[in-house]
């Protein structure tokens, strides 16, 4: 018999995330019997949740505004493809004035929180999160999407954009950690499942299989996409959780091989190929192109030998989350792009001086060259 070895499924890098301390009051802790507890109140969570909301309605991160920006540097980019990166970048700066959204969906709120074990509170974390969210959404410009049933085919609208999705798990350190994502209706949509047949993974065949229904995906949500790929996975929703959080970049630190207790990774390869299968589509950013994807993440899990699942979705143009943590130093909320106009092409002096007609692969030119 083999002996009983645990390891976790989950096993992260180290956090590279740029955080910001947010100005709120002092965290308080407590010794009891020789451990330090960290007692989280009410108003924190509410607060937090505010602002997390608030800034994934305005903001977006730094890499993903650069994905943008490179476009108008790719000689291989469609005129089409970088017409809808200027129009992004367009978007996301008239967000960043804080008053109007980055879309007109401004999704279902959804939150992970893990819960260290010297975290206490005494009250529904759910309650107080909610409470958070329902003040972003009152106190500012953003839609409410949530529809309640109230029979089968009778539906009305909360008026609150609740309930959220809030999920919490424990875990054994000394913060409290927490995913904030804004998930339009648009990126959900396109959020697909199939079990498919282990013979699939055993041949080999996995990119054929993959390749007309990734296609399928289309471009209703908003390209250029964060395209991620879930194969195995001991349930289906386990599958599909780790789906989502691959589309935001949460898993991006997992090892890059597996092991014989049945660790998660990332296929990097794969990756590479699945990306390079999208650019081939010839569907690029809309309207014809190379960009149809920024980039991809492939998540291996263990199965069950007689499954195979598989998930396919996307994060889309308005890539919406943002972490943040608790722990003995205070609250701290993951750095946002407040100035995305740095990343807006310029245009050339010559060209507005020509008479000549020009495509936008020749108007659009990277700031810092000759005005």
């Amino acid at each position: 018999m083999t002996d009983f070895k645990y390891e976790k499924l989950f096993q992260y890098g180290k956090d590279t995330t740029k955080y910001i301390k947010l100005d709120y009051k002092k965290i308080q802790t407590y010794d009891i019997n020789g451990k330090n507890f960290i007692k989280v109140t009410k108003d924190i969570l509410e607060n937090l949740a505010k602002e997390a909301f608030y800034q994934i309605s305005h903001f977006l991160r730094e890499d993903h505004l650069k994905q943008i920006s490179s476009i108008f540097e790719d000689s291989e980019a469609s005129d089409n493809d970088k017409y809808v990166a200027l129009t992004l970048l367009k978007n996301a700066n008239v967000a960043a004035g804080g008053i109007l959204p980055m879309c007109q969906d401004t999704g279902t709120a959804i939150v992970l929180g893990k819960k260290g074990s010297s975290i206490w509170t005494d009250f529904d974390d759910v309650k107080y999160l909610s409470k958070g969210i329902w003040r972003a959404f009152k106190e500012n410009n953003l839609r409410y999407s949530q529809l309640a049933p109230l029979t089968m085919f009778e539906e009305v609208n909360t008026k609150t954009n609740l309930p959220a999705q809030i999920d919490i798990m424990s875990t054994e350190s000394n913060e409290y950690n927490f995913l904030f994502i804004a998930k339009g209706g648009g990126s959900a949509n396109k959020t697909f499942f199939y079990q498919a047949t282990p013979s699939v993974i055993r041949t080999k065949k996995i990119l054929e299989y993959l390749q007309p229904l990734i296609k399928n995906i289309g471009t209703a949500a908003c390209p250029p996409y964060h395209l991620g790929i879930v194969i195995g996975g001991t349930s289906a929703e386990l599958n599909m959780k780790t789906l989502k959080l691959a589309t935001c970049k949460y898993l991006d630190t997992l090892p890059t091989k597996g092991n014989n207790s049945g660790r998660a990774f990332r296929d990097i390869n794969m990756e590479k190929e699945i990306l390079e299968m999208t650019i081939k589509y010839g569907i690029g950013a809309q309207f014809g192109g190379k960009y149809f994807c920024h980039d991809v993440r492939v998540i291996r899990l263990p199965r069950h030998g007689a499954s195979l699942p598989i998930s396919i979705g996307v994060s889309c143009g308005a890539d919406r989350q943002v972490k943040a943590k608790i722990n003995e130093k205070g609250v701290f909320i993951e750095k946002l792009e407040k100035n995305p106009s740095k990343y807006l092409p310029t245009i050339s002096k010559s060209i507005l001086l020509s008479n000549e007609k020009v495509t936008y692969g020749t108007f659009l030119m990277r700031k810092g060259n000759t005005r």
